[in-house]
């Protein structure tokens, strides 16, 4: 039975390969030329050795009504983002409020409010009663 061979590869050989990788040749050439067989041994190379990381860029090529269309969303995200923080405050504010009633006069607020709230009459009942 053979053993697996692990290669160590030296940092100078890691930098230049990452070096080749920054002048435009493909990780596939790199593998093959230096006898790499780790699919992701050159990309933490160039993670870690790389002056400007990946050299590729995402691209978008948008129509006019599709970068609208984002546009839109994103201005719609922003609007729920600070509706979300208005309403986590108001939530908080409330809480504390809460708990300050409950240090204050000694009462579960919360169980007697569920309580309480089955106390009410319904719509209904109450239509009926005023009528």
């Amino acid at each position: 039975m053979t053993k697996k061979k692990i290669k160590r590869y030296s940092e100078a050989i890691k930098r230049q390969v990452v070096a080749e990788y920054e002048t435009g040749i493909s990780i596939s050439d790199l593998q093959k030329k230096y006898g790499i067989t780790g699919g992701m041994t050159i990309p933490s190379w160039i993670k870690k050795y790389a002056k400007q990381g990946f050299r590729h860029e995402l691209v978008r090529i948008q129509t006019a009504e599709e970068a609208s269309r984002v546009k839109e969303l994103e201005q719609q995200v922003q609007e729920l983002e600070q509706t979300l923080g208005k309403v986590v405050l108001e939530k908080l504010k409330l809480e504390s409020i809460l708990e300050e009633l409950e240090e204050t006069y000694g009462v579960d607020v919360k169980k007697n409010a569920v309580r309480s709230s089955q106390d009410f009459p319904k719509k209904s009942e109450s239509s009926k009663d005023e009528q």
